[in-house]
């Protein structure tokens, strides 16, 4: 078989496959070298892995001719929405096509007296609650970018407002899946609760696109709050914040949201933000939602609880522009803290999720290591469920260095799966931690590994990812 050949003569594609992909695609398939190396990079500090091509699907019977061809051919697919994944999911680490879903942005449908809807998998969340703003909805799973909604899906994503309306993997009703072999799938009904069978909308939540293809999503919306205030404060260590948050959560207060950011990440992000109006500390960001006299009951109930346990310096929020500046800072934190790394720095963001009970402990010991080893990282938290972010700032093209933070990744890693936690809360396995998912679950990823070879047998899934084959 003759093979097409790139600007750099590396091999690459079948000449079938190219010509197939372009006749079907036109100016929708490209291997152009700047459009493969947009698209084999990530946010991360992963290794870029470039695809070997991309194309550009509008529908889900684009995705089917493409995968039946790649199946053709046994190359390999990788699902692509916006590319904001942080454990390298999106790396064409075995080359093959990036098959990019970010033209499939149309929201299919909305059923307000339901109270969801149905969209292509590369409609993004602010899309969707752009859309939805007239009909007195919106979708809140938060994960801070502006991600897709296939992509959120297939990491099983979470986010700032996680503690009061859970995550992906509660809020996704039903997909559409083109499998390994170009067979579609619908993997449930719109009925908010079914008996039917094995749960399939929950496999595929997650899977991070080594079954299928997500093509379509439906989504469970919510009621926009009739109240929403904000709220900041401060307090003098990470020990007295978290046990706040712990308080919060078994006092059964319906809280929204609870971030923590410690002294280092507040400073970035203030920095960062111009944010000159906010105390440099170990710091908690709260939201509450709920009718006027709801939201007055549980803000009240929340400071007395602060105060409890020595906040000071709450600063409230409630008109819309005051809201969205201070959450606009913290979703920024990632970007914060890349700005402060040296030009010869990087940062590997990393979270593990812990029991709450645990998370005070978990936090202080890996503090405790971080300073001991000398490198930067702040702890940025969505506190409420017990999932902390990490950003170990340091140079990795430094051997001593970049040994360092990997080691201090690995103690918290182990520490979090020592207290029953999670290798990770939401940005998934990828191919950053797959030997944790084993240390993890043991015998169940033997199970994954049965499920993963009877819907792609030839591995051309999103090869690399989540499993060792």
């Amino acid at each position: 078989m003759s093979l097409a050949i790139d600007n750099k003569n590396e091999l690459q594609l079948p000449e079938s496959l190219v010509q197939y992909l372009t006749e079907l695609l036109g100016d929708r398939f490209s291997t152009a070298q700047s459009v493969r190396e947009h698209h084999g990079k990530g946010e991360a500090y992963h290794t870029a892995a470039l695809p070997d091509g991309v194309v550009y699907a509008n529908n889900t019977e684009d995705v089917v001719s493409i995968v039946k061809a790649c199946a053709t051919h046994g190359t390999p697919v990788i699902p692509y929405g916006t590319g904001t994944a942080l454990e390298g999911q999106t790396l064409a680490v075995q080359g093959g096509i990036t098959l990019d879903l970010s033209s499939m942005d149309q929201v299919i449908r909305v059923s307000p007296e339901d109270m969801d809807c149905t969209v292509q998998a590369g409609v993004t969340r602010n899309q969707l609650n752009e859309y939805l703003r007239d009909t007195g909805l919106f979708f809140p799973v938060d994960p801070g970018a502006d991600a897709s909604l296939g992509g959120m899906s297939a990491t099983r994503a979470s986010g700032t407002t996680t503690v009061r309306y859970g995550a992906m993997r509660e809020n996704v009703l039903a997909l559409t899946v083109v499998l390994a072999d170009g067979r579609i799938i619908q993997t449930a009904r719109r009925a908010r609760k079914s008996s039917a069978g094995y749960d399939l909308t929950r496999l595929f939540v997650g899977s991070e696109g080594t079954l299928g293809v997500i093509t379509e999503v439906t989504l469970r919306l919510y009621g926009i709050p009739e109240a929403t205030r904000a709220a900041v404060c401060s307090f003098p260590d990470l020990e007295a914040a978290v046990n706040t948050v712990i308080t919060i959560v078994q006092c059964g207060i319906p809280i929204a949201r609870c971030e923590l950011l410690d002294m280092i990440g507040m400073k970035m992000i203030c920095d960062y933000g111009k944010l000159d109006d906010y105390t440099i500390g170990d710091t908690l960001f709260m939201e509450f939602h709920g009718s006027e006299t709801g939201v007055e009951e549980q803000a009240e109930a929340v400071q007395a609880i602060a105060t409890e346990f020595g906040a000071g310096d709450f600063k409230w929020a409630a008109k819309l522009e005051d809201r969205n500046k201070l959450w606009e800072a913290r979703h920024n934190a990632h970007y914060a803290i890349l700005a402060t790394a040296q030009p010869d720095q990087h940062s590997m963001a990393t979270d593990v999720c812990v029991p709450v009970s645990r998370l005070a402990e978990c936090i202080l010991a890996t503090k405790e290591d971080i300073e001991q080893c000398g490198l930067i990282s702040p702890f940025v938290g969505h506190a409420g469920d017990g999932n902390f972010h990490m950003s170990i700032i340091a140079n990795y093209d430094d051997e001593a260095e970049n040994k360092l933070a990997h080691d201090v990744h690995d103690r918290l890693v182990h520490r979090a799966l020592a207290m029953e936690g999670t290798c990770t809360g939401e940005h998934g396995v990828g191919s950053g931690k797959i030997d944790y998912l084993e240390d993890e679950l043991g015998g169940a990823v033997d199970v994954m590994r049965a499920v993963k070879q009877a819907l792609d047998p030839d591995n051309i899934m999103n090869p690399g990812k989540i499993l060792r084959l």
